[in-house]
């Protein structure tokens, strides 16, 4: 006790001459009038500090302060919109989804409703109201009314979206306050109040965590700003006090009440006359919701494509300010070389299409599961990236199926609309190893612009691109080696028999024909035509496989080609982009144009960035074999469509104007192509399972012209149907002069005496020969039976014995050559 009275002892004693200054500071007795001078005193304490602080705000004391020259270069996040070439807008990319709406795509509607709710003195302040704020201080502060507002103006609410609060170890509320307001005066000092109102409207968030008036009268309306209505734009501004708790999907009425409070607002501050309120609030809510989301509307898996390389192509463009573009936030433009139209004929002809073959894939494995037994499931599980994510996290086999067979609510592609089930991991991944997959590329030869991609049937389901996947090519890979052959020097009318041949050199190899008949000979037109194994082995054997490999490599296969005589029989393995990328070199009659598929990007405001076009292009055309080659095959593959692999397109689907295109199918039918030619187009077609695992069990259901042909045929004939497209049937690919087409005026097919020994790997006969040796049954141009007449001199109607001695020669030339 005795130390506590010293130690007071002593601080009165230090404290006593602070107590004596302050004592002279005061004026005794305290009257009004003192009081009156100690709050004047006060108060004008108040206001230095105040200023004192205003100043060290606008110095940047506490967070920098943008510059006039920077406010007006106002660059909100924006979305970056995808376009057609025809205009369409068909995507965006996006952080935050919000396009900037122009004054001019801004009605008075939507102006009045946000400024009667939101600051109804806002034509007459300049950025602060004073009046309102304290308004709000004394109801907040003194009557403590929580309905008293914030006090912030439209300009000061623009100020907090465009740089948003930051935290401060004291007085945070205060110095945020002050730095909106500064910012605020500057954005009246420099843009009228319409476009304060538009800035505003392009930074505020509404439901569905889209961002601007644009998007958002798009997405629940689906119509640009200047046509919204009066009470359409109520409800979107009516939106802005609470966007989930006003979500007009999900909470309707809420959202019907908050609408019509705006109404009620706009009446008081006379934008909306008795009349108008009393109707318009009676109205129910119209919306028309519309989704902007990655996966939906048209070309999603284009649009995932054309992200991806986005990310590498704006690497090498860069802003003013140094930095390179960003799509997800700088408001580009894309035109892209797609064909709004012709994408969507790709995309109907594959919903046309697919469910009748997946309806007879069902019907060939009813009751069976396709991949036959539990080793092939368990390979098809292995290649999968889940199961090689838990096979990383070291657990067992019988592990990874026990995790991945809990069941739980899934929701499943249908083609009758999607389906939910109690399904495990396990089950879905059974579910859509049953389900066949589609890819289809079409581009104009011509350019090389890519006008259709459809990468497969939904990319809410399946994300995997089957426009981009290599899959073995089949048949549709002896256009090129047929191509080779020709170049090489090889003559069209040689004949090749058709006939089981083992190749010794390549383990006793012995290919056969699909259809497993024998017999005959064919020219190379014939051959191509029946697609015949046997002489496409024959012909790989005199050209060489190297030069052949080489000629796709040039014409765009970028995969890497085995060195094997397979390749004839299409065992390379590339995708849908590079054969149509190959393709095309035919139609251009030898010139390689590369694909591309983005015409330019502009800025918001229109300033071109990069262009791709014509021209544009980083990669020069290329010369890959001669004109004369390139019009010969084609001849040859309009032989195809006339009366080969894929004949069945014209009647089935009455498309007459000149075209030539190939068929192709895998072994055990697990995958099937087609590849159809244009002056206009070049499409091609791809269906099969995930895994080349599962097929078709029947050739006649699986091959290619019974697959991929029916979607093309489908495609074309939608194409045609539409009157924008209607000259492009009388568009003609390259003829052969007469001098040329005389040359290979022969028939497609021979018989040799030998024949009527001939027995097929079934042990049919062979059909037996007619006359002697020199008037053989023959298969004509015409595709019908007849004699060879008895005229010497030209080539197709040489004697069969001084033929194959011709053929020797030839063979032995086109060997020296190669």
């Amino acid at each position: 006790m005795e130390s506590l009275r010293a130690w007071l002892k002593i601080a009165g004693v230090a404290l006593n001459p602070l107590w004596t200054s302050l004592r002279g500071v005061f004026v005794w007795p305290i009257t009004w009038r003192v009081v009156l001078g100690y709050l004047t005193v006060g108060m004008v304490g108040v206001a230095l500090c105040l200023a004192l602080l205003i100043s060290f705000v606008i110095k940047g004391a506490f967070g920098p302060i943008p510059s006039k020259k920077e406010l007006r270069q106002i660059r909100n996040s924006t979305a970056s919109e995808i376009y057609t070439t025809d205009g369409a807008m068909i995507g965006r990319y996006f952080f935050l989804n919000r396009v900037n709406a122009d004054i001019s795509e801004l009605n008075d509607a939507t102006m009045y409703a946000l400024i009667a709710t939101e600051d109804a003195r806002f034509m007459k302040h300049g950025g602060i109201d004073l009046r309102a704020l304290f308004r709000v201080l004394f109801r907040s502060v003194i009557m403590n009314d929580d309905s008293a507002g914030g006090g912030s103006t439209i300009s000061q609410q623009l100020a907090k979206n465009l740089y948003p609060r930051q935290r401060y170890r004291v007085a945070t509320m205060l110095l945020n306050k002050i730095r909106e307001m500064v910012i605020a005066r500057k954005i009246e000092s420099i843009y009228s109040k319409k476009e304060t109102l538009s800035l505003y409207l392009n930074t505020v968030p509404f439901s569905d965590n889209v961002y601007g008036i644009k998007v958002a009268s798009q997405r629940f309306f689906n119509k640009e700003p200047k046509d919204l209505k009066t009470e359409e734009a109520a409800l979107l501004i009516g939106t802005l006090k609470g966007n989930t708790s006003y979500h007009p999907i999900k909470y309707p009425e809420k959202s019907r009440e908050r609408r019509n409070l705006v109404l009620a607002r706009m009446h008081q501050f006379g934008y909306l006359s008795d009349t108008a309120l009393d109707t318009l609030s009676k109205l129910p809510l119209k919306l028309n919701y519309t989704v902007d989301t990655h996966s939906a509307g048209l070309a999603p898996y284009f649009r995932e494509h054309l992200r991806m390389e986005l990310e590498n192509v704006l690497k090498d463009y860069t802003k003013p300010n140094g930095q390179p573009y960003n799509h997800y936030t700088d408001g580009l433009r894309i035109y892209t070389t797609l064909d709004a139209n012709l994408q969507k004929y790709a995309e109907q002809a594959m919903q046309a299409q697919m469910p009748k073959l997946q309806k007879r894939f069902y019907r060939e494995w009813s009751g069976q599961d396709p991949w036959e037994n539990d080793e092939n499931l368990k390979k098809i599980l292995e290649a999968s990236p889940t199961y090689q994510a838990w096979k990383k996290l070291g657990y067992s086999h019988q592990g990874i199926l026990k995790r991945l067979g809990k069941p739980y609510k899934m929701q499943l592609f249908s083609w009758g609309g999607p389906i939910e089930r109690e399904y495990s991991q396990l089950d879905s991944i059974k579910y859509y190893l049953k389900m066949l997959n589609t890819g289809i590329l079409a581009a104009d030869p011509e350019t090389g612009a890519i006008k259709a991609w459809v990468g497969g049937y939904d990319h809410r389901f399946i994300k995997y691109d089957h426009a981009k996947a290599r899959r073995q090519v089949g048949s549709t890979f002896k256009p090129l080696l047929y191509a080779q052959a020709v170049e090489s020097g090889m003559d069209p009318c040689q004949h090749f028999p058709n006939r089981l041949k083992t190749y010794p050199e390549y383990e006793d190899w012995q290919p056969k024909n699909s259809d497993n008949r024998y017999g005959g000979g064919y020219s190379l037109e014939g051959a191509l035509t029946k697609s015949v194994n046997t002489v496409s082995v024959q012909i790989i054997m005199e050209t060489g496989i190297n030069p052949v490999r080489d000629l796709a490599n040039k014409m765009g296969i970028t995969q890497k080609i085995p060195y094997a005589p397979s390749i004839a029989l299409g065992t390379v393995e590339t995708s849908l982009y590079d054969m149509v990328q190959a393709y095309s070199c035919f139609v251009n009659r030898g010139i390689k144009k590369k694909l591309y598929f983005i015409e330019r990007i502009e800025t918001a405001d229109g300033e071109v960035i990069a262009e791709f076009g014509p021209g544009k292009k980083k990669e020069a055309d290329k010369r890959v074999m001669s004109e004369k080659t390139a019009d010969i095959m084609v001849k040859m593959m309009r032989s195809v469509v006339d009366r080969g692999t894929a004949s069945s397109v014209k009647w089935k689907y009455a498309i007459t104007n000149d075209f030539a295109g190939k068929t192709g199918t895998t072994q055990n039918q697990s995958d099937g192509w087609f590849m159809g030619l244009t002056k206009k187009l070049v499409a091609g077609v791809w269906v099969g399972a995930e895994s080349p695992i599962l097929h078709f069990k029947s050739l006649d259901s699986g091959q290619g012209s019974a697959t991929a042909l029916p979607i093309w045929g489908e495609f074309m004939s939608r194409v045609y149907k539409d009157p924008r497209y209607s000259s492009w049937k009388d568009e003609k690919m390259a003829v052969l002069p007469d001098s040329v087409l005389n040359r290979l005026s022969c028939p497609q097919r021979i018989w040799y005496p030998s024949d009527s020994l001939a027995y097929d790997s079934l042990g049919n006969p062979i059909l037996p020969s007619v006359g002697d040796t020199t008037q053989q049954v023959i298969e004509t141009t015409n595709g019908e039976l007849g004699s060879l007449p008895h005229q010497p001199k030209r080539r197709e109607q040489v004697p069969v014995k001084e033929r194959l001695a011709l053929n020797t020669n030839d063979n032995r030339r086109s060997k020296s050559k190669s």
